[in-house]
């Protein structure tokens, strides 16, 4: 399955709040990521504000797609955004900008 990553800035004044929110993410939340096909998805949080997104999904875009399309995500999405730095107007969905991958090391067979 292809693999996504990209990056964000958290501002460092919410940073903690952030970390917070991410604690609770909402059940609805999390049943439209999975049914819109972000799988094994993670985020991680350096002490500057720096965030690295990592999912797993067969279509990225149509993920994001999948998720524009519901109404949790329009709330997630508008609480969400004054978390972050450089979004030029943009929430913090579609300011995701993917990685290109240039070395993965796979696991061993199954």
């Amino acid at each position: 399955m292809p693999r996504v990553c990209f990056l964000l800035r958290v501002r460092r004044d919410r940073i903690e709040e952030y970390r917070t929110r991410h604690a609770h993410v909402w059940p609805e939340m999390l049943d439209a990521l999975s049914a819109a096909g972000w799988h094994n998805y993670s985020l991680f949080l350096r002490e500057d504000g720096l965030l690295v997104g990592y999912l797993e999904t067969d279509d990225f875009a149509a993920a994001q797609a999948a998720m524009a399309a519901t109404d949790v995500n329009a709330r997630w999405q508008a609480e969400m955004a004054g978390f972050f730095e450089e979004l030029d107007g943009r929430g913090p969905d579609e300011g995701m900008r993917p990685l290109t991958e240039v070395f993965h090391l796979a696991g061993p067979p199954r």
